[in-house]
């Protein structure tokens, strides 16, 4: 999230980079088109709220691919460049969950509810329990790794306690950020849990575009994104309109590897407000 200031900010920089980029240094022109383009990302993607044309987000772009091509250490892993892959991926490896991604309940009755709230009432000692109500997002699930503020993994859940490394996929989700400040809350290491979905607009889209070129049609919105993250051509994942909604945090540590779920982050919607 951007504050109003950094935005109004972020605003006059990008048509300073528009209408004068002689009057940066490499490195200050590098910096800025970082910042302006990850900032559109999350306006366009995230709020759906576009604060340029199409045509000035490319020339940019292309402006820092080229920067970036022409003085390679100005490259940094969080630049939007590295969202557009190198290369296909040939195999998909294991990795483990750093907490096992549990799967959930369903519950279709009130008696299931208070039966639950017995158990959490029992488990816990606690006489009153308050309970955080969202909405059930119905995709692939995913779980991130950050360390020292860089997104370093990216996992499906497989069943549960191993998934699959699909890294360079997760980084062709513009709702996806490369880089966090998690450090700001003295959080070294996390791990954050989600959904990949493909909203119903985009899906029908999709499906559009496919009947036009005479190729078969999505059965439905679930499976075609749980599909798309297993693609082999990372770039072909982006053009498949997919979405990350991230809502929980499984594990968190400072940099000793002190855990900061029981001692620091006290209650799921500490870790929401967080996030």
């Amino acid at each position: 999230m951007y504050a109003h200031a950094e935005q109004t900010e972020l605003n006059h920089l990008t048509q300073k980079l528009l209408k004068s980029p002689e009057g940066f240094s490499k490195k200050e022109k590098a910096e800025a088109l970082k910042k302006v383009l990850n900032y559109r990302d999350w306006r366009y993607y995230v709020l759906s709220e576009p604060v340029i044309q199409d045509f000035d987000y490319d020339h940019l772009f292309k402006e820092l691919t080229k920067l970036e091509s022409e003085n390679p250490e100005l490259v940094t892993a969080d630049s939007p460049t590295r969202r557009v892959a190198r290369g296909l991926t040939d195999d998909f490896q294991s990795v483990s969950h750093l907490v096992s991604m549990l799967s959930l309940d369903n519950s279709y009755n009130a008696e299931d509810i208070a039966d639950f709230d017995k158990s959490v009432k029992k488990l816990t000692g606690a006489e009153h329990v308050e309970y955080c109500v969202e909405p059930k997002f119905d995709g692939a699930s995913i779980a991130l790794v950050y360390e020292n503020d860089q997104l370093t993994r990216a996992a499906t859940r497989g069943d549960g306690a191993v998934g699959e490394d699909i890294t360079n996929n997760a980084k062709a989700l513009a709702s996806i950020p490369l880089s966090a400040k998690f450090s700001k809350f003295g959080i070294h290491k996390i791990e954050i849990r989600g959904e990949v979905i493909i909203q119903k607009e985009v899906f029908e889209k999709l499906n559009k575009g496919r009947h036009a070129k005479g190729e078969k049609l999505f059965q439905n919105s679930r499976n075609t994104a749980s599909g798309s993250l297993r693609l082999k051509d990372p770039n072909e994942v982006k053009t498949r309109g997919l979405e990350a909604i991230l809502y929980h945090v499984s594990f968190a540590e400072d940099k000793h590897g002190r855990d900061l779920l029981f001692n620091g982050l006290h209650t799921h919607f500490e870790t929401i407000e967080m996030l």
